[in-house]
């Protein structure tokens, strides 16, 4: 058989994520969990329809997708959303964060686990991964106070997540006596890096309504529109700052000076389904079923605790702001998801903890596989029994 090139892959990408897409549909589930499921199928773990090697020239759908998500998502960051819920969202987001890395942390070192290895372990669990939940809101157009503290708590976790990693990473270092350099720099450098990318995103957000003033026709503005969230995801990359941040910054600047973000934002719409399409059915290609036997005691701690971490951390911010109690029931359990900036961290953590670099990987990886499988289907209950899906 001869071997196939990249557009036929991009081809079975889109068919069979349309196919397990409607297929989810028929079960009454979210389509992202059609198109995991079908994206696991069709990948290296089952029918090695697409290949390995198939897989890592898809790196870039996975970040133009990624950078759409986060468009959207600062899209929602309207001042008026702001002042009318004022800092609920970063209240929730900075518990649920930490809650699930204390929790995880503590419960590691608890079952006598090293502690620089539960540390750094534990700080990964504060991350939570967007695309799926934006998703499974996309589909359903949820609606209401819920969906509305969700999209600006997914975003803020990102900041909370990188901050809290990189304090972790400089106790962790000073614990081992491995750290270079000095400790309090250790401390600022996550803190910088998300400063860096927001100005970077804000910085774009200004500029990109320049040439919607001279340029009219849709086409055209779809035109600047992808080149502006390009450039935002290209730039953070350059500087060694997180995408998701700086085009989400994009879009809360653009919503916040531009009459027309909405219609941009519709205007957007119509390039993005089949681009999400493809990045969740690789997403459930690069699953890989064969490393749950070998996460162990570790990993079932990692996966039950972080998700009571998530649940009750959100919970407790949302009652100290006094959130509307449908938003405290149920907003800790759309919160599971976990992808794409924790297997980032991972990496970091291999300079760490070298020793344990496979262990958290593995853990890591198998916590994904699963935490993407459920998350949708969680999501999407949650949202039906906080009355903001109709018909779900």
């Amino acid at each position: 058989m001869p071997e196939l090139n990249t557009l036929t892959y991009l081809a079975i990408l889109l068919l069979g994520g349309l196919f397990f897409g409607r297929l989810a549909k028929k079960l009454h589930l979210p389509n992202v969990t059609g198109y995991l499921v079908g994206g696991l199928l069709l990948g290296p773990s089952v029918l090695n329809v697409i290949p390995a090697e198939a897989l890592h020239g898809f790196e870039l759908i996975s970040e133009m997708a990624l950078a759409f998500i986060a468009f959207t998502i600062g899209l929602s960051f309207k001042a008026s959303y702001f002042k009318r819920v004022g800092a609920t969202p970063i209240v929730i987001a900075i518990f649920e964060a930490m809650m699930a890395v204390f929790l995880v942390q503590g419960a590691l070192i608890l079952f006598g686990f090293d502690p620089a290895f539960s540390i750094i372990l534990g700080a990964i669990a504060a991350a939570t991964a967007p695309a799926a939940t934006i998703m499974v809101i996309k589909q359903y157009r949820a609606k209401g106070p819920l969906t509305e503290t969700l999209m600006s708590v997914v975003a803020i976790d990102d900041a909370v997540a990188l901050i809290a990693f990189g304090f972790c990473v400089a106790i962790a270092q000073a614990m081992t006596a491995t750290g270079e350099g000095n400790l309090l720099l250790s401390l600022l450098a996550p803190i910088w890096e998300v400063v860096l990318a927001l100005v970077i995103g804000a910085i774009l957000g200004f500029l990109i309504v320049i040439p919607m003033k001279h340029f009219k026709k849709s086409g055209n503005r779809l035109a600047i529109l992808i080149a502006f969230v390009f450039l935002g995801s290209g730039l953070a990359g350059v500087f060694g700052v997180s995408e998701l941040l700086c085009c989400m910054m994009i879009g809360a600047i653009f919503c916040n000076i531009s009459a027309e973000s909405d219609s941009m934002g519709d205007l957007a719409d119509f390039i993005t389904p089949p681009l999400f399409t493809m990045f969740f059915v690789v997403s459930g290609a690069d699953l890989n079923l064969s490393i749950l036997p070998s996460i162990g005691l570790v990993g079932i701690i990692y996966v039950v605790v972080r998700v009571i971490g998530k649940i009750s951390g959100a919970y407790i911010g949302s009652r100290i702001m006094k959130a509307p109690t449908l938003v405290a029931k149920y907003i800790g359990p759309t919160l599971i998801p976990q992808a794409g900036v924790a297997i980032g961290l991972t990496l970091v953590a291999r300079s760490v903890v070298p020793q344990y670099a496979d262990t958290v990987r593995a853990v890591i990886l198998c916590g994904t596989l699963i935490y993407e499988l459920v998350g949708p289907v969680i999501t999407k209950w949650a949202l039906t029994k906080a009355g903001e899906i109709k018909n779900a």
